[in-house]
Formats: C-alpha cells, structure tokens, sequence
C-alpha cells in the first residue's frame, strides 16, 4: 500500500450501514484454596457513543455478590464493583450484551490539519489534554519512540494520514505472537522485540503518538468472532480486543485505528471502554482473601444479529 493510502473502505466493501451484534463474555477462576471474599470491578458494559447503541447488558457473578453497584468511572465507562461474601472455590463473571453498531463517517485524510497544528493546540483542550502525557502502561516520551513515530510524520502531512501510516508500519513490522509478551511486558520491549499481540501494538502506538505530542487513548473491545464472508480472519478475535483512538483536531475529532489488523475500527469492532492505557479499562480486577493459585479461563463470542443498508 503506498504510504499516503488511507485505509478506508470503498463504498461496495461496506455491506451494511449498521450491524447489530450480540455478544457473551464468559471469565471463569478456579482456585486451589477457598476464597472468603472476593472484591471485583468489571469494565464488562458496553459504551454508548455516536457509533454504538447499547440495546442491553448484563452482569451475572456466581456465586451472586453481596454488593453490585453500576457506576461511570472518570473516563465515561460504565463500571461494576461487586463484592462477593459467600465462601467459594469457583467464580465464574457472565457479561452478555447487544449493541448496534453503525458505520464510521469517514473525512477524507488528506484534508486533515498538519500534525504539528494539531500538536499544538492539544494540551489547550480538556477532550486531550490527559491524553498526552505517561501513565501506568505507556512510559514517558523519549527519543526511541519518538525515532519511530517520526518516519510517518514528515513535516506539514496531515495528521491523518501519518497516524495511518504508522498503523500500516506497525502492522508489517511486527509479528502477532500471542506467547512472546505478557500483560505486563513494556513498550520499550515491545518496540525492541517487535512481537506481541493488540495490547502491545495498541499501547506502542499510543506511546510513538504521545513521543511526537499528539493525543491517544486505548480502547477496550470486542472483534466480530467470524469476519464477513469474504473478508480475511481477524487477528485477536478470540477474546477481548484492543486498539487506539487518535485525535486529529477539534473537526475531525478521534480516528479509530487498529494496528493489529491494519484497518480503521468499524461495523467489526464493538466498543467496552476507553482510558489512557489498559490498566484504566481492565475488563476484571480484584482482591480476594484466601484462594492460593488459580487458573483463569476466558470465553468471547460476538455474533451479528442483523445488519441494515
């Protein structure tokens, strides 16, 4: 693909305006030891936004929880705590859902401001300003990342399209390898190793964004299970997915990129939450009293229920 291609579907490559989509998200822990307690919070439910309609949700614990409280968490998320008080060796969380999803309305890149326009006026606007700095999962800026980034960014190219082609670079540069990195690898190894999966590619591309001073958040999702007919697998479908929203100026707003496919997240993507990096949008954290080791367990599936013109 040339570098200045935007990857935007053409008109006949988008069957349907909108996508209506059940999904079921099955987390199972099994202990070694009993547990007396156990305290979650689940980033579980979907977020409505100008693409995504929530048609419905639900969060089912067993054993069923003493406390459940529905909440917004300071990014806007929808968020469970629970806290569970009966005595257990197995917890299993049921998050199902439907969502309608419609199609991005795509501007053209090539009449996106020049990054460095951009760059400017982001720490001025409070929808950016968090969105530019280190945190937990995304180390501060430096020269390495930096040094990456700036091959798509050549002086005065619209935003759009160098975020887009550093997405294309990331995509052919590195290798999806589900056993080379953990939850916790950095970025910096991610970068040096050039292996890993959505998560890695997701918070690299974050931390090359925020290196040159452009805003970018991480978005927690789902990938449709089986990809239209027609169209080829999609990388990390299997369970949770993860890609990157990056601001191209206060017109054209966030651009939804995903890096561990190559394509701008669209009818295909169903979208939990979004946060400056994993650990704001984690689907389950917890503490729990007792249990010794454990094995976890992680079923996704996402199904079309219909789709319109």
């Amino acid at each position: 693909m040339p570098p200045d291609a935007p990857a935007i579907p053409a008109p006949d490559a988008v069957p349907a305006a909108a996508v209506r989509y059940r999904c079921r998200h099955v987390t199972r822990y099994a202990y070694g030891e009993p547990v007396t307690s156990s305290q979650l919070l689940a980033h579980l439910a979907p977020r409505p936004h100008p693409r995504q309609t929530v048609q419905g949700a639900a969060l089912v614990l067993a054993p069923q929880p003493a406390v459940a409280v529905d909440r917004l968490d300071w990014f806007g998320n929808p968020v469970t705590y629970a806290a569970v008080q009966t005595p257990h060796r197995d917890l299993t969380v049921t998050a199902e859902l439907e969502v309608e999803v419609r199609a991005p309305a795509l501007s053209d890149p090539a009449l996106t401001p020049a990054w460095e326009a951009v760059r400017d006026a982001a720490p001025d606007l409070p929808e950016t300003a968090e969105y530019l700095y280190a945190s937990p999962r995304v180390p501060a800026p430096d020269e390495a990342l930096a040094g990456f980034a700036l091959p798509s960014f050549p002086e005065a190219r619209p935003v759009a399209l160098a975020c887009l082609d550093l997405m294309h670079r990331i995509n052919a540069d590195f290798a999806f390898d589900p056993t080379a990195t953990t939850v916790s690898t950095p970025v910096r190894e991610v970068l040096a190793q050039r292996r890993g999966v959505c998560q890695d590619f997701a918070h690299l591309m974050i931390g090359a964004l925020r290196a040159l001073g452009l805003p970018a958040r991480y978005v927690s999702g789902y990938l449709r299970t089986e990809p239209p007919q027609g169209a080829a697998s999609w990388r990390g479908a299997a369970a949770g997915h993860a890609w990157v929203q990056a601001w191209c100026g206060t017109a054209d707003g966030w651009l939804d990129l995903d890096p561990t496919n190559d394509v701008t997240a669209g009818l295909d993507h169903v979208t939990l939450g979004w946060g400056r990096d994993y650990d704001d949008v984690c689907p389950l954290r917890g503490v729990i009293l007792g249990g010794g080791m454990h094995t976890l367990t992680v079923e996704v599936r996402v199904e079309p229920l219909s789709a319109a013109g």
